[in-house]
């Protein structure tokens, strides 16, 4: 069974920087992509970063240029670089793992506790 264990959220100011670690379990983590997704009160979960298995990127318009995702096969790690945080990037950041289609419209049936980020103006 996937387990999806993410770290590392917490409260930093405006223009600040956070690094966020998910720990992967259950699955052979260097074959599939993985992502990263937040949900803001009230707003749907979105997601956010993604990285294939060839280590190929791709980011939402709205982090583009200021998050930067990772993954370490060695240690089932992914990791998301959030610099220039904004206070709309205030959520809670999932991760998740599977199939690159899959990843791309977050269908999974099985999510992580989260990690909440909370950037003060």
């Amino acid at each position: 069974q996937v387990r999806l264990v993410e770290s590392g959220g917490g409260l930093v100011e405006s223009g600040g920087s956070l690094r966020i670690s998910c720990v992967v379990s259950g699955t052979i983590f260097g074959v599939n992509a993985m992502g990263w997704y937040r949900q803001a009160p009230g707003k749907l979960r979105e997601l956010v970063a993604r990285i294939s298995r060839d280590y190929t990127t791709n980011y939402s318009d709205s982090v583009k240029g200021r998050f930067t995702i990772s993954r370490d096969n060695n240690k089932n790690t992914v990791y998301l670089q959030m610099n220039s945080l904004k206070p709309e990037d205030t959520a809670v950041y999932y991760c998740n793992t599977g199939p690159f289609l899959t990843v791309e419209t977050g269908a999974f049936d099985r999510w992580g506790q989260g990690t909440q980020v909370t950037v003060s103006s």
